[in-house]
């Protein structure tokens, strides 16, 4: 592993270390003081050209923890503005001594595209409608640890399948590790093209959640909502929101998770989100074990 540009490129042993190794940091993170020296003198640069608030803090403070140099790189006040490319950015980057660089765009396979140009290795923080495998890795090692492994676990993933890179590496990730995985939203978001990922396919909400173990909502990207994917969105909350009476249909020790951001009311209710089963804050915190991992993990295997 010199770079991690999604899951489709990992074997289950390697899924399987960064779990583990997550397991360890996340034992770091409950110190007194959280860090380690182990990337010290190494520079990160979060590269990102769209917004975020969880992805680039969490990976921020992973490498931070790690005691590693940690650079922000910011679109409005870079030379990108003037016309430079993004290769020329990130060859500069890399001359500045950068090691690792975290890198998020709106075009699919924008890592894919530096990691042929660049010494540093690089992590796919989100492109375009691709992959977000740091996501995919955090959401199984929290279901890891609720409920301690993957075999026959039954998962649903519902919402904005179509253009979610969290879902798609998601299933990647949870298949790969042996879960069985449902998607589940309108017909216009969830094609049935998809059934060849070896997934379930349901266009009814309540027969999709009917005994999972796991409910993983995704954020209805509303910027899309013109091109009329959903009638409104008080009828997507109707049929595919996530009430307390559709979570009563799942087991019922499921737990409910989100990648966030939330749209309270409109994928989710408010009393779901903020519910004893949700576990939507646990992802964040355990985004921090992860992606220091995921960080230790390129830097032991250059």
């Amino acid at each position: 592993m010199r770079h991690l540009l999604g899951i489709r490129d990992l074997k289950r042993e390697e899924i399987e270390e960064i779990l583990e190794t997550a397991e360890g940091f996340a034992d770091v993170l409950k110190r007194d003081i959280k860090k380690v020296p182990t990337l010290r003198g190494k520079t990160v640069v979060n590269l990102f050209f769209e917004p975020s608030t969880r992805t680039r803090t969490s990976f921020e403070l992973a490498a931070k923890r790690l005691s590693a140099d940690v650079i922000n790189f910011s679109v409005p006040t870079s030379a990108v503005v003037k016309g430079e490319s993004l290769i020329d950015t990130a060859m500069t980057i890399q001359a500045l001594g950068a090691d690792f660089v975290v890198v998020r765009h709106s075009c699919s396979g924008v890592p894919h595209l530096l990691s042929r140009h660049l010494r540093a290795s690089v992590i796919n923080a989100g492109d375009g409608i691709n992959e977000h495998p740091t996501q995919a890795l955090l959401d199984a090692f929290t279901i890891k640890r609720h409920k301690g492994g993957f075999k026959g676990l039954k998962v649903a993933i519902v919402g904005d399948i179509l253009h979610s890179r969290v879902a798609k590496s998601n299933i990647r990730c949870l298949k790969t590790l042996g879960a069985e995985v449902r998607l589940v939203g309108p017909p216009t978001l969830v094609p049935e093209g998809f059934r060849e990922e070896g997934v379930e396919v349901y266009w009814d909400m309540d027969e999709g959640l009917r005994g999972v173990d796991v409910i993983m909502m995704l954020r209805i990207q509303l910027e899309r909502q013109d091109r009329g994917f959903f009638p409104s969105k008080n009828e997507y909350f109707r049929l595919w929101g996530l009430t307390p009476e559709r979570l009563s249909l799942a087991a019922r020790d499921a737990i409910v998770m989100h990648p966030g951001p939330m749209n309270r009311g409109i994928e989710i209710d408010t009393d779901v989100a903020d519910s004893e089963r949700s576990v939507i804050l646990e992802q964040v915190t355990n985004g921090i074990a992860t992606r220091m991992a995921v960080l230790y993990t390129l830097a032991v295997n250059p």
